[in-house]
């Protein structure tokens, strides 16, 4: 049942383009046109990756009246709340701001809320506590802006609700003391793809400059941004493209004990750290804490500065993240035995059960959209309520199919591709035929398979250590600026094997019918080897190998074809 995907190349730069972006390599001037980059200062400052001039934190709408209110209860001795969220960009920038605090020596708490006993956002019993606390100013990171109940719950308790966060909003904004989002309406701040630590940073840079940090830089802070920029899968373009290499600079040599720990533990390079080791290795042991338990595991290990007590904690988050996958895999087997009976496959996957952890909900519908490309949606039905998590493919906005059911739901959020909700169980079998009604109205006419843009075809001759520096310049890569991808057709299979724990991976050596060989490791795709052609097409990146200290050229196949006929 799982699809076929579709191929297509991206169309040749034309000859006006070729010329402008003539002083690059060939094949990298394809790719930058490819970016939408059509000249050479273009390119050029994208590949530089500098610091946008038109970046003043002061610009977003809402950022002088936040930060004169914490410069106040900065000075005054206020007690002030960081209220973050349990994923790696809310930890990353609830760390971010009790860093900042701590360093103007503020009278500063966090809260994360944990995702079992109270779900996503702000909840009127962790108001009702920090109010009990004694906290004046609450400052959101990541989460509120859909918080229109509990901004109202805050006003009547006498706190003043600072509002960060970087979702879509609502038709409506919670009416809190300020509201820093750059996705607001009216907001003139250029870059509208901020994580919710990139909207934390700019805060934190604000307040800096308004109060004066001394001896402390906030540019000392962008480890932590790149970390949940890349984790929260923003676009790596733009501001946050500048945001993530600064950050990547920084992680090269850690100063963080807890992150250099969590690298040792993940088995990731400091002086090798790349956007990938991030997305694929760093980002999910910190997600793994606020999953299968609280997030405050993975808060503590990034402002930790003890030696055992970060070691433990980085052991702690890597067996959890070992568990993760375990429970993910199980939950992926029950979803698609609820979702899919009998082989039916739906347009929008709808699976929920009251045994699912609602901590691994959401990797399990991207499982499910990865296996089956179609809008997936796993929820935990507790008692009285539905906590649920939705994963989608381009030709389904799935907060805005949200949208259309807000009358059914308490809460819910997200963006075009991911979003997550709460509504009372009354309400789950109509909302399902909503979605279900709203899925096949927008779905009936495409054509349902996962497209595979290569950037350009090439032979593998033009696989040179030279082409790979210059691919290099691309780095970071992630969404928005995907990591470049090539075709080579009618490649020869020198020899293929089955690799993996379970034999699941393939790995080969191909070639053109004559040295240099190039090895090659497709990944999940172990089944080609029981029938191995002796000819195939490859869609593939190309990348750098490095294992126990030796390197090599290697191509990463994401999709393997018979060749066509000749």
């Amino acid at each position: 049942m799982e699809n076929i995907k579709r191929w297509k190349t991206r169309d040749p730069i034309p000859p006006e383009v070729e010329e402008a972006l003539a002083g690059f390599h060939p094949i990298l001037r394809q790719i930058l046109f490819n970016r939408g980059l059509l000249d050479f200062r273009q390119a050029d400052e994208f590949l530089e990756a500098t610091r946008p001039q038109d970046s003043d934190p002061f610009s977003m709408l809402g950022m002088q009246e936040a930060v004169d209110r914490l410069a106040f209860a900065v000075n005054r001795g206020e007690r002030i709340a960081v209220y973050g969220d349990y994923d790696a960009d809310g930890v990353s920038a609830t760390a971010l701001m009790m860093q900042t605090f701590k360093a103007l020596k503020a009278n500063v708490r966090h809260y994360i809320p944990n995702r079992f006993d109270e779900g996503y956002g702000l909840n009127t019993e962790a108001l009702d506590e920090l109010a009990a606390d004694g906290v004046q100013v609450v400052l959101t990171v990541d989460c509120g802006i859909r918080a229109l109940a509990e901004a109202d719950h805050a006003r009547k308790l006498g706190l003043d609700l600072i509002i960060t966060d970087h979702h879509s909003v609502g038709p409506e904004l919670p009416p809190a003391y300020a509201l820093v989002n750059p996705r607001q309406p009216g907001d003139p701040y250029p870059e509208k793809n901020l994580a919710g630590v990139g909207v934390a940073f700019k805060t934190a840079g604000a307040l800096l400059e308004r109060v004066g940090g001394g001896d402390f830089a906030p540019d000392s802070l962008l480890d932590l941004v790149a970390l949940g920029t890349v984790a929260d899968l923003v676009p790596l373009t733009g501001e946050n493209r500048y945001l993530v290499r600064a950050g990547l600079e920084k992680l090269s040599s850690p100063q963080r004990q807890g992150l250099f720990s969590l690298m040792q533990v993940a088995g990731v390079r400091p002086a090798q750290v790349s956007s990938m080791n991030i997305g694929f290795s760093l980002g999910p042991r910190l997600n793994a804490a606020g999953r299968l338990d609280s997030a405050l595991a993975a808060l503590e290990l990034l402002i930790t500065d003890d030696l055992m007590r970060a070691g433990q904690l980085a052991q702690q988050l890597d067996n959890q993240n070992r568990e993760r996958q375990r429970i993910t895999r199980q939950m992926q087997e029950l979803a698609e035995q609820i979702a899919i009976p009998e082989g039916t496959l739906p347009f929008l996957i709808f699976a929920h059960h009251p045994e699912f952890n609602p901590g691994v909900v959401g990797l399990t519908a991207s499982r499910l959209v990865e296996r089956y490309y179609r809008p997936a949606i796993v929820a935990e039905r507790g008692d009285t309520h539905t906590r649920g998590s939705c994963r989608s493919i381009p030709e389904f906005h799935i907060t805005e199919a949200l949208d259309q059911c807000a009358d059914l739901l308490s809460h819910f959020g997200g963006h075009a591709a991911a979003a997550g909700f709460t509504l009372p169980n009354e309400h789950l079998p109509e909302f399902i035929e909503r979605l279900q009604s709203q899925a096949s109205e927008q779905l009936a006419s495409e054509d349902l398979r996962p497209l595979l843009e290569a950037d350009v075809e090439v032979p593998l001759s033009d696989l040179t250590p030279e082409l790979l520096r210059e691919l290099d310049r691309l780095q970071p890569t992630g969404q928005g600026n995907p990591e470049p991808t090539f075709i080579s057709r009618n490649v020869r299979v020198e020899n293929a094997r089955t690799v993996g724990r379970d034999q699941s991976h393939l790995k080969m050596t191909v070639s053109e019918g004559k040295r240099p060989f190039l090895d090659a490791i497709a990944f999940r795709q172990g089944h080609w080897q029981e029938d191995m052609p002796p000819r195939v097409d490859l869609l593939y990146n190309f990348e750098l190998n490095v294992y126990q200290g030796r390197k090599s050229l290697q191509l990463n196949v994401r999709d393997i074809r018979l060749p066509e006929p000749s």
